[in-house]
């Protein structure tokens, strides 16, 4: 059987732009702009909301205006080990969306809208996440948010995961699937 190449990944780390140096600083092999920009979004924002909380950090808390964003950015933009495409903080985007906002099933291909009633609610995205704190103190508040048991319809259930796997069959594979003594009797025919 004949296995195909995928080069992107080759082609992105080696057509990334890195930043060598920066005010005057030298980063040695490069830093990802992509990675460094995120890191600079992020801790602006962080570091913004923080001033107009709390005010100027102190010895004690400077930790905390910093390290989140740092964390954030270290961890957030190494590659995915689900897929390969991504960053972390996308896979970690797409799972808060899901878990707040949900996700429309698709009917039919595509062919018919989903209903409301459709739709996976709160608890059934939210139950292996939750069991741990339905036991604490929280559980009151947690049941409250998640929705009654009876808000489940019986045929929703987790997402199925498709994972296909597509294969190239090329002369000689399919010469060896129908046979060669097949593929004369048909010669013989025409």
């Amino acid at each position: 059987m004949r296995t195909g190449t995928t080069y992107t990944r080759h082609f992105q780390t080696a057509t990334e732009t890195k930043q060598h140096e920066l005010l005057g600083l030298d980063l040695g092999e490069g830093t990802p702009r992509r990675a460094l920009i995120l890191g600079l979004v992020l801790f602006a924002a962080w570091v913004g909301l923080l001033l107009l909380l709390f005010g100027l950090p102190s010895e004690i808390t400077f930790t905390l205006y910093l390290l989140p964003p740092l964390l954030t950015t270290y961890y957030g933009t190494q590659r995915s080990t689900k897929l390969d495409r991504r960053w972390n903080i996308a896979n970690w985007a797409i799972t808060v969306r899901y878990l707040v906002l949900g996700h429309r099933p698709i009917i039919s291909g595509g062919r018919r809208a989903a209903t409301r009633s459709e739709w996976l609610p709160r608890r059934a995205r939210w139950a292996s996440r939750t069991e741990f704190l339905l036991d604490t103190a929280l559980g009151p508040l947690v049941e409250r948010w998640l929705g009654e048991d009876a808000d489940v319809p019986a045929g929703a259930g987790a997402p199925i995961r498709l994972d296909a796997r597509p294969r190239l069959y090329g002369p000689d594979a399919v010469v060896k699937a129908y046979g060669r003594k097949a593929l004369a009797q048909q010669g013989d025919k025409r």
